[in-house]
């Protein structure tokens, strides 16, 4: 099985794939926005981590710039219902500690913002992925609280939701949580007001 290549970059496709040629051989590897945006210019030596799928009629190459996230993509194509495609579109939306941050906390409804994923598949994908992605069955075992049981995981599925609602993108969105996370350390971490209002200074006037 391929893990890895190395080689030079001869193709670039803005949809989602890159050749890389490899001893004279030229890989066709489907990638993510991550791997095409680190791949570098055509011509240049490029790298990157492989999912190397096997089916009875066909062979793909799936690259990515990171083990880890190479690792969340082979732990998400474990879940019900989830392939190639789908897992990619995850990861283009939640790189791998934000998808483990929200499994950790049972935060599915941060799943539902990849087209193709709605409720209920968002859930059945939390409890598949606990054990894929290393976190304890215990946490956020309550409905949404945080790893220390103090209702942080509720307080930020409540930021992210209202952030949906008002019309921020994805992009925006994860932007913006990446300052709650650290303002749910201190001490207004339960309050969805408080942490809100961070979001909204991180993500500055529309």
């Amino acid at each position: 099985m391929i893990g890895s290549l190395r080689g030079r970059l001869l193709d670039k496709d803005p949809a989602g794939e890159l050749l890389i040629e490899v001893g004279g051989v030229g890989y066709r590897t489907t990638v993510g926005p991550s791997a095409l945006a680190a791949s570098g210019p055509v011509g240049q030596e490029c790298f990157v981590y492989v999912h190397h799928r096997v089916r009875e009629d066909s062979a793909d190459l799936y690259g990515f710039p990171t083990l880890d996230e190479r690792r969340c993509f082979e732990a998400l194509l474990s879940a019900h219902g989830v392939g190639p495609a789908l897992a990619l579109a995850v990861l283009s939306h939640l790189p791998p500690d934000e998808l483990r941050r929200a499994v950790a906390v049972d935060d599915a409804a941060v799943l539902e913002v990849v087209p193709g994923i709605g409720a209920k598949t968002s859930k059945r994908m939390v409890l598949d992925l606990k054990s894929k992605l290393g976190v304890p069955e215990s946490v956020g075992a309550e409905g949404a609280a945080g790893p220390s049981g103090d209702g942080t995981g509720t307080a930020a599925a409540e930021v992210r939701a209202a952030l949906g609602q008002m019309g921020f993108s994805p992009a925006e969105v994860r932007e913006a949580m990446a300052a709650v996370v650290v303002a749910a350390a201190g001490e207004d971490a339960a309050d969805p007001g408080a942490l809100l209002r961070v979001a909204l200074q991180e993500l500055g006037p529309r």
